[in-house]
């Protein structure tokens, strides 16, 4: 059975929209990745993301979180518009990079691959953006940082450097940073991707009990059982456009476009298979037109800063 909104934690009217998205459009090199993209996401909602690589579903996570600028159209996280101001005239303007970086603050992005400072423990790796972004007294920190690792049943590993760690720990290290700035929205891409099949439940575990409380998630996501049970909503994205969009019993049960049909038909032939993913090629995706720009776009992943 899905675990909606009602059933968690809130923080707000649950009718009231975090993240507001209007025709965003975004080309990489003349290759149109973002063909108008809109979305509402309502505080304490978690929408699920589903398309082929290529789609333009990370590149419009990574938009959200300002790490690429819009061509086209507008985005607002919690009324806020991001990247930038509006004049007395209604004239827009951008943003300077400190401005930018503020927003961001307020914006936990998880990614495929973990990006964990290698040289520091997981406690380390946890207080360091609230210690050197936002000035948190280090000892506050630690004791924050301490819970967060409880929290993601890493209690015991605080003084573990990444190459000792799993890589499901290390990914729920990255939710544990994450969450140490204290964001009001989460985003995930394919954040189980990068594991191994036995490691991905506890991700998928600590990621269940975030929703619980209220979070409000943005999730890309091939894991099918994940948005069936956890998602508010889920959105299809194939070749930089949203091709259906409703509750996951809907647009996973009974899909009305064509495209969502076919992946999902792809997606359900490769876990018949005991493939990965939702593809032809090895049970992996088979990439759409905007997919060169779009995987490039994940490529360039870096830790938060």
């Amino acid at each position: 059975m899905a675990q909606t909104a009602t059933t968690r934690q809130s923080s707000g009217t649950q009718d009231e929209a975090l993240v507001r998205a209007v025709n965003v459009m975004k080309s990489f090199h003349g290759n149109e990745v973002l063909k108008g993209i809109d979305l509402t996401v309502r505080r304490g909602e978690v929408v699920c993301l589903l398309g082929p690589s290529g789609s333009g579903k990370t590149t419009f996570l990574r938009c959200i979180n300002q790490l690429e600028s819009i061509d086209g159209g507008r985005i607002w996280v919690d009324g806020e518009l991001m990247g930038f101001r509006q004049d007395d005239r209604g004239q827009l303007h951008h943003l300077t990079d400190k401005q930018i970086a503020a927003q961001r603050r307020e914006i936990g992005m998880v990614f495929q691959r973990f990006n964990l400072f290698p040289h520091k423990t997981a406690l380390e790796n946890v207080i360091e953006a609230p210690t050197q972004v936002k000035g948190v007294r280090k000892g506050v920190a630690r004791a924050r940082a301490q819970d967060l690792l409880a929290s993601v049943g890493l209690a015991d590993k605080s003084a573990a450097y990444p190459g000792a760690l799993s890589g499901g720990q290390q990914q729920r290290v990255a939710i544990a940073r994450a969450l140490a700035m204290d964001p009001k929205l989460m985003l995930f891409d394919e954040p189980t991707s990068a594991l191994d099949p036995e490691l991905v439940g506890e991700v998928l575990r600590v990621m269940r009990e975030l929703a619980r409380t209220g979070m409000t998630m943005i999730v890309v996501t091939h894991e099918m059982e994940f948005a069936r049970e956890v998602a508010d909503h889920v959105v299809f994205m194939d070749a930089g456009v949203v091709c259906e969009e409703g509750p996951p019993e809907q647009v996973i049960a009974h899909p009305r476009n064509e495209r969502t049909r076919a992946f999902l038909r792809r997606m359900r032939n490769a876990e018949e298979r005991g493939g990965e993913g939702g593809g032809e090629e090895g049970g992996r995706d088979v990439p759409g037109p905007a997919a060169a720009a779009d995987l490039a776009a994940d490529a360039a992943e870096r830790p938060p800063t």
